[in-house]
């Protein structure tokens, strides 16, 4: 016999199970408070009012990553000819383009899929922020300990927002102001930067591994500050 209310759905009827999932699934609050965030979101909407119905949120998802992925390319080839920053900024955009508009595609046409959008929108993220740094330690533009390092404080924060997803029913899409929009926004002028002043202050210091370490320390001054705070608040929430 069965000893779970979750077994007992699976040997009966699976479709119950699935129906048990979907009422106990609570879309998170999303916050979003970074610097371009009004003007992105009415960028979002005009775009997404205008595009072709057979484009939906799937293959923008898809063109998000594909963007993500040759931006990293784009990177490690940054060795053999530094003009591949140029084309790492066109994929940076593209990337903006899937990655931003998908959900807002969804919610314009009512079909949102939460869990499924979730879940699938935040896997891609890990794996595409891992093609970038992976790009970014083979391009010689950055020693590869502060593109991992960058590839951590990354995670840690992703960890945290989905933890305060499940635990607190707040999903924060950005931290200090700082959202994945802004973060694209200092890519694309590093890699500018980087055409004129490929090193700064002396011949020893290059400019990625000096704005990968300013990274590093502000983000995790914000997963130590985030932590703390959270932790407090869940506390009084639930004294003893």
């Amino acid at each position: 016999m069965a000893g779970t209310w979750t077994e007992f759905c699976e040997q009966v009827n699976p479709k119950i199970l699935k129906e048990s999932r979907q009422a106990h699934f609570k879309n998170a609050n999303r916050i979003q408070a970074s610097f371009l965030s009004a003007l992105e979101k009415r960028a979002l909407l005009w775009l997404a009012v205008r595009l072709p119905g057979w484009i939906n949120s799937d293959h923008l998802t898809l063109v998000g990553l594909a963007g993500q992925m040759l931006a990293g390319v784009s990177y490690a080839l940054v060795r053999g000819n530094r003009w591949w920053l140029i084309a790492g900024i066109g994929f940076l955009a593209l990337n903006w383009f899937g990655d931003s508009l998908d959900g807002t595609l969804a919610r314009v046409r009512h079909q949102e899929r939460p869990r499924y959008g979730f879940y699938v929108d935040h896997m891609i993220d890990s794996f595409g922020a891992f093609c970038i740094m992976g790009g970014l330690a083979l391009s010689g533009l950055m020693h590869p300990y502060i593109a991992f390092g960058l590839l951590v404080g990354f995670l840690l924060l992703s960890i945290q927002s989905y933890l305060v997803a499940y635990a607190m029913g707040e999903f924060r899409l950005s931290f200090w102001r700082f959202g994945p929009t802004e973060l694209r926004v200092l890519l694309a002028v590093g890699n500018l930067a980087v055409l004129r002043w490929p090193r700064v202050l002396n011949p020893h210091y290059r400019l990625f591994d000096l704005g990968g370490v300013i990274g590093i320390a502000g983000m995790a001054a914000m997963v130590v500050f985030f932590t703390v705070r959270n932790t407090r608040r869940l506390y009084r929430e639930e004294s003893l």
